[in-house]
């Protein structure tokens, strides 16, 4: 289960590629709920990462624009370096883990002298 954290900054990595996507895509391509695509805009939104521009002219009147503010543009790197290191630390974890796995099934498999 992702973290609120990762969730923002999947948010934020895709609404920088794709700042027109509507909620239902953004749920639909995250694999996410409605429901959490929805609360995780209005908190990026209430902390001032994002903002959301309705197009008036346009005949969607729910169209939005999310775009990232400077400020949500910096909280973006700083969470991709945060989540990167976690995961080269997991990456690190997993290594040692795969070393011993594979020296337990060496051991189990040399015939007894």
């Amino acid at each position: 289960m992702p973290t609120t954290q990762e969730t923002h900054l999947k948010v934020l990595r895709h609404l920088a590629d794709n700042p027109n996507v509507t909620q239902r895509e953004l749920a639909a391509e995250m694999g996410i709920s409605l429901g959490k695509v929805n609360y995780c805009l209005k908190a990026l939104i209430e902390k001032g990462m994002i903002k959301a521009n309705n197009f008036k002219n346009s005949n969607n009147k729910a169209a939005y624009a999310y775009l990232l503010t400077p400020r949500g543009i910096e909280h973006k790197a700083q969470i991709t370096v945060a989540f990167l290191q976690r995961k080269m630390a997991e990456y690190e974890s997993l290594k040692d883990e795969i070393k011993q796995l594979q020296r337990e099934v060496s051991n189990i498999q040399k015939p007894e002298p």
